[in-house]
């Protein structure tokens, strides 16, 4: 028996988490220099297209197919998803069709390899993004989503069946690893031409506002369709979503106005995603007290691990590793202490609550092996295509800006003279 509710809440879930590639293309976009706003949209864009079509191929298949006991991956039973039609998934009373869990997770898969994009904004060939994306959903994104996300009773991912670590709506799979993702890239690129000395700044605001509310908007489906039901489970993920992207909003740009003077508007967008991101991983295990924590936190901690880069010698183009990479890490590391049975029957207990050290250090170990397979695998991805295809474009290409260069497009007619 389908359950119609369920199904409805999933379904609209997943238009919801869709929706937001192409604000996360506009959140981007408007950070990035005027010369280079279209290839970043583009690059979203070839995250939607290219994984969609892996994802029926072979990807739902390896990524939620029963394995032989080892945890690692699935099988190629689903291959095409043909055996998921009619088929159906859930707990007693809550099944919905398996092709409404399918699409659900497919939105996860396109939105985590888009986040990577902003680490090498302004130099990457396209070409070159289209095929990475191909390659590393295949050899990253699927296996880490098995580990965290396919509970099979024991034949799922290692992460959740066998570990026990908790991780409610993609703190590893989607943001530790976009995370550690993006630091690979952004070494085997290198620095952008300029980099320390010139500006780059936001080309435009109004756009960064508009894509982080996007953003906003669409995690509740994130975070509250991952409770697969509509009920006390969904509102407990979406509240918690609410009161932590909210408060690291306002504790970045209290941090910012301590720090610098001054608080920004792209502090305010900045602060906010840190805040759903952080909050990601434990929105169904926290009170609303405990995602407030959460997000007073996430704001500062964020913008201190954002500025770090300068410091440290790598250029993480639109901050991916400070708001993603240590967002994610935060999140999961806070379901240690802050994770409580009042929230969900099925959590745990932080140390706060009473809990051991238990759940602490398995979130550690799953917060670690994610980033070490993430960092190492992305490395070697984006070397092997450097060293063949290549993968940075040309210094001329680069001060050109790669609207024109790859898409022979402009965003804006500066001239006039398309209005003739």
């Amino acid at each position: 028996m389908i359950n119609s509710g369920d199904t409805a809440w999933v379904l609209a879930s997943g238009a919801l988490v869709l929706f937001m590639t192409p604000g996360l293309a506009i959140f981007y976009g408007g950070m990035v220099r005027a010369k280079s706003v279209l290839n970043m949209m583009m690059m979203s864009f070839a995250a939607i297209g290219v994984t969609t079509i892996i994802w029926v191929l072979y990807g739902y298949s390896l990524a939620f197919g029963p394995d032989s006991g080892h945890g690692l991956i699935g099988n190629f039973s689903q291959v095409g998803l043909t055996k998921t039609i009619n088929e159906t998934v859930g707990a007693t009373g809550h099944h919905i069709p398996a092709l409404a869990f399918a699409m659900f997770q497919l939105t996860f898969a396109i939105v985590t390899v888009a986040l990577v994009s902003g680490a090498i904004a302004d130099r990457a060939k396209y070409g070159s993004w289209v095929l990475f994306v191909g390659v590393w959903i295949t050899l990253v994104y699927i296996p880490v989503a098995h580990w965290a996300f396919a509970s099979q009773h024991g034949h799922g991912g290692w992460i959740v069946d066998r570990l026990g670590a908790l991780d409610f709506a993609g703190g590893t799979v989607v943001e530790i690893n976009s995370g550690c993702a993006a630091l690979a890239l952004a070494i085997v690129l290198g620095k952008r031409n300029g980099f320390r000395r010139d500006p780059m700044r936001p080309h435009n605001m109004p756009l960064v506002l508009l894509g982080a509310g996007m953003l906003w908007f669409g995690w509740f489906g994130f975070n509250a369709g991952s409770a697969l039901s509509a009920g006390n489970l969904a509102a407990t993920a979406m509240i918690n979503t609410q009161v932590a992207t909210a408060a690291a909003a306002m504790s970045w740009v209290v941090y910012e106005k301590i720090r610098e003077g001054k608080s920004t508007t792209l502090g305010v967008a900045s602060g906010a995603i840190a805040g759903a991101v952080a909050i990601t991983p434990a929105c169904g295990f926290v009170t609303p007290l405990g995602a407030l924590a959460i997000g007073l936190i996430a704001g500062p901690l964020a913008s201190f691990a954002v500025s770090r880069k300068y410091k440290l010698g790598y250029d993480d183009s639109l901050d991916v590793v400070g708001v993603h990479g240590i967002g994610g890490i935060l999140g999961m590391l806070s379901i240690g202490f802050l994770a409580t049975t009042a929230a969900n029957k099925a959590g745990g207990l932080g140390l706060i609550n009473h809990g051991s050290l238990s759940l602490l250090s398995k979130q550690f170990i799953a917060i670690v092996a994610t980033a070490v397979f993430s960092f190492t695998m992305t490395y070697i991805i984006a070397r092997v295509i450097s060293k063949t295809i290549g993968f940075r474009v040309y210094h001329e290409e680069e001060l050109e800006g790669l609207d024109t260069t790859f898409h022979a497009e402009s965003a804006y007619d500066l001239t006039g003279s398309g209005n003739r």
